[in-house]
């Protein structure tokens, strides 16, 4: 007779459920894995044998098959040593079997019986509920998986312990969900002397989720800006909570099973590859830009990118997803962030300084931008300059609203988008429209009509951008409290889009 366990493969921050099937059979003795398995799958029969003969369990000098269903899916990581082990315990009949099959289990043993936690509890447990099975994992995930409170989870600290909970010795209590982790940061935008026109650009992109450009001399005040951005945005809703949450935990960077209401706010490095940044690599695993769904990618130094993960940032951008293409699976994340990127005018960073004149100007400035291309630069909603401040400016008190007083005013605007949006399937904020909701909840006045016409026509604005700058005049509008786009709304986002010039 087969004895079956269950656990999970990942896809993305999708999951695929696995039966895993021991048959123990006359034979010459052998343990074997068949059904795509990968090293580390396939290296589980030692550390299964291993931590059985640490728990006095000796195998049969039988043949024992373990087979992982459907056979024709890639299985990798070390999360199916558990499952493994749980079928060959109901095969011998040392745990009941329909116990086991009722269970959705995932973990690593270490050779003493240990289990070592593994990445993807928090998707294992969606899962799990979605079959109506309990979730068994290590302790350490116990806390990140009880999150979905749908489903019963066990967490174990060891093999021993979980046969004494099947057998009733010693049964183990549902894990409970780990605390709420709340950061706190000192950053506050009254602490920017000056710059009252980026801090308003980044007020409008916090509002409607639009991408930003900054582009100014070394030492402006680019990256003070964008690192005080979190203290102004939303705090992430329950549905996002659990969509950022996913995706950090198949990354294993859930600390102690905390779940964050803050959103996540990346920052990479500009020599990170294009794996690092869009996805890829050994099993797949989510990039920078998924890591940043539903919150802010900063890209400082954006011209120092190489060109190749500049142009792969295009279509995540607009579809807010990304596919990983492998030869056998396509593996699919979110990804809606918000674009922030700094950069200097130029190589030397110079070039709009009059107080240090660029040697190379304008070439200078025409070869370091122009590794921007045209298309990528379309999709910044709002580009502003960030002059040099002055050191005698440094003397003056702080000027404009504190962090608190802006993060009010983006909310509520965020709260006037979910009423507007609620019940709109892909749609959350003002960034996310198109098409004919974005011509009825855009509706012009006549003046701010002919000013849009004449700009458009002016400066040769492409379709995109046209929508664009209508989608950030929505925006502007709701931090007014407007329910129409009027003349001064839709000025105020034409002067963003043509702040470096004319369209690319």
């Amino acid at each position: 007779m087969v004895a079956r366990a269950h656990s999970v493969a990942f896809e993305g921050v999708e999951t695929r459920g696995v039966e895993v099937q021991c048959a123990v059979s006359a034979g010459l003795p052998a343990f074997s894995i068949v059904g795509l398995p990968d090293k580390a799958v396939s290296e589980a029969r030692e550390r299964v044998r291993a931590a059985l003969t640490a728990m006095a369990i000796a195998l049969p000098s039988k043949r024992i098959t373990i087979n992982l269903s459907p056979a024709d899916l890639p299985k990798e990581g070390s999360h199916f040593d558990l499952p493994i082990a749980l079928s060959v315990l109901a095969a011998l009949e040392i745990l009941p079997r329909d116990e086991v099959e009722r269970t959705l289990a995932l973990g690593e043993l270490s050779l003493d019986g240990t289990l070592v936690p593994v990445i993807g509890a928090l998707p294992a447990a969606m899962a799990a509920a979605n079959d109506d099975r309990m979730l068994l994992c290590p302790a350490s995930c116990g806390s990140e998986a009880a999150w979905v409170g749908a489903a019963e989870v066990i967490a174990a600290d060891s093999l021993t312990s979980v046969v004494r909970h099947f057998n009733g010795q010693s049964p183990l209590s549902p894990a409970t969900p780990g605390e709420v982790v709340r950061r706190t940061s000192s950053r506050d935008f009254s602490d920017v002397k000056g710059q009252e026109r980026a801090k308003r650009a980044l007020e409008i992109a916090a509002a409607g989720r639009h991408h930003v450009l900054l582009v100014g001399t070394p030492g402006s005040g680019k990256s003070m800006l964008a690192a005080r951005l979190p203290g102004i945005l939303p705090a992430l809703s329950p549905a996002e909570a659990l969509e950022t949450s996913m995706i950090r935990s198949l990354a294993g960077l859930l600390d102690d099973g905390g779940i964050s209401p803050e959103r996540p706010f990346q920052e990479p490095h500009h020599t990170a590859s294009m794996a690092a940044i869009v996805g890829g690599g050994r099993g797949a695993k989510p990039g920078e830009i998924s890591l940043a769904h539903n919150g802010v990618l900063f890209m400082d130094e954006f011209p120092e990118f190489s060109r190749q993960v500049l142009e792969t940032l295009r279509q995540p951008i607009e579809t807010g997803e990304v596919v990983v293409a492998r030869a056998n699976a396509h593996v699919r994340y979110p990804c809606r962030f918000m674009l922030v990127a700094a950069a200097n005018p130029c190589k030397c960073g110079y070039l709009s300084d009059p107080g240090r004149a660029c040697g190379r100007a304008p070439n200078c400035g025409e070869d370091y931008m122009g590794r921007i291309s045209g298309p990528l630069m379309d999709r910044f909603d709002l580009r502003v300059e960030v002059p040099p401040v002055s050191y005698t400016d440094l003397d003056l008190p702080c000027s404009g609203d504190a962090s608190a007083v802006i993060a009010a005013r983006v909310a509520t605007a965020r709260d006037i988008q979910a009423t507007r949006y609620d019940g709109i399937d892909g749609v959350r904020v003002n960034a996310d429209i198109e098409g004919r909701l974005l011509e009825e909840t855009s509706v012009l006045d006549d003046a701010a009509k002919e000013l849009l016409s004449n700009v458009a026509a002016r400066f040769g604005i492409s379709a995109r951008g046209y929508h664009r700058v209508l989608r950030v005049a929505r925006t502007i509008a709701d931090l007014d409290g407007s329910e129409s786009l009027g003349k001064s709304h839709v000025a105020e986002a034409v002067s963003y889009r043509l702040a470096l010039g004319n369209e690319p």
